[in-house]
């Protein structure tokens, strides 16, 4: 039976945890913010039955395979802290939206230490699929990897390219198109909401992208950014940095940051469960009597 490290027990932590659990997985788990017991790792823990490492070598110590599901920018953080504990030959799965370089670098903290690095891009929310959920697999070790990716359950888990940064590059470069056209929407629709013509705004946009029912798809959008925003923005930062790194003047990266770090902030007083027209009703008080973008970016 494979022993798991989980580190980091956020909103994805947690899913993989109860996965690996209800199949019996042997899972240890640790969080930066386990120092503090009423943080959200915290709970997850408790919840879940699971004990607290004191450690990220701690935690990693006697695992086979080590999951990283921290957030984006801490991604390489996660990568050396865990470097000096890991057992020689054991697996790091690396789950973090961050970009090519950040990859690279964690992957030479962790090969240095001994253990064999593959990249995973998440290529779908995982809450729906959960272990199911497609994830490209990258670095000279993924195609090795797939078997034991799968037995675990991770049935939807794709050798995609021995070269470290390619899977990561596709996920950031396809979140610059999703999440841009989340801000893009909230951004159209809080304006067209001033001049009341929003159901106008909505009702043309068929004409150049067919969708069945655009409000539909406006009140999802502009729900996923109230929610996951903040997320969602150092995403973002990932992404331009990738952008930024290939030579391209990351504009429209960096703008769709500023827009989804705003989006989180006012999430924490708007319900993202509401319809449309109350989602955009908060937002609009809180442009009149929130922080400004900038205070956010």
């Amino acid at each position: 039976m494979t022993s798991v490290a989980l580190i980091g027990l956020g909103e994805v932590g947690r899913v993989l945890a109860e996965d690996l659990v209800r199949d019996g997985g042997q899972l240890t788990a640790w969080d930066i913010a386990f120092d503090a017991d009423a943080s959200r790792a915290s709970t997850n823990a408790a919840e879940l039955g699971l004990s607290r490492s004191t450690s990220a070598e701690s935690a990693v110590a006697a695992a086979d395979l080590v999951v990283s599901a921290v957030t984006a920018a801490n991604d390489l953080a996660a990568a050396v802290a865990c470097a000096s504990g890991l057992r020689p030959g054991s697996w790091f799965l690396d789950l973090n939206s961050s970009s090519p370089g950040q990859k690279q670098a964690a992957a030479q903290a962790v090969e240095n230490a001994g253990g064999r690095y593959v990249e995973a891009a998440v290529m779908a929310p995982i809450g729906a699929k959960r272990l199911g959920t497609s994830l490209l697999l990258g670095g000279p070790w993924a195609t090795e990897f797939e078997l034991v990716a799968r037995g675990l359950g991770f049935s939807a888990a794709t050798p995609y390219s021995p070269v470290i940064g390619r899977a990561a590059a596709t996920k950031l470069c396809r979140s610059v198109v999703i999440k841009g056209l989340e801000a893009l929407v909230t951004e159209s629709l809080l304006t067209a909401r001033v001049w009341g013509v929003e159901r106008e705004v909505l009702g043309s946009l068929s004409n150049l992208v067919p969708v069945d029912d655009w409000e539909a798809l406006a009140t999802y959008l502009v729900s996923r950014s109230l929610q996951h925003g903040e997320r969602r923005a150092e995403e973002l930062l990932e992404a331009a940095a990738t952008v930024a790194e290939s030579g391209v003047d990351p504009i429209m990266a960096a703008a769709t940051a500023r827009r989804q770090a705003w989006a989180g902030v006012q999430g924490h007083t708007v319900s993202p469960a509401g319809d449309l027209d109350a989602m955009l009703t908060g937002l609009r008080a809180g442009i009149q009597t929130g922080p400004s973008e900038s205070e956010h970016a």
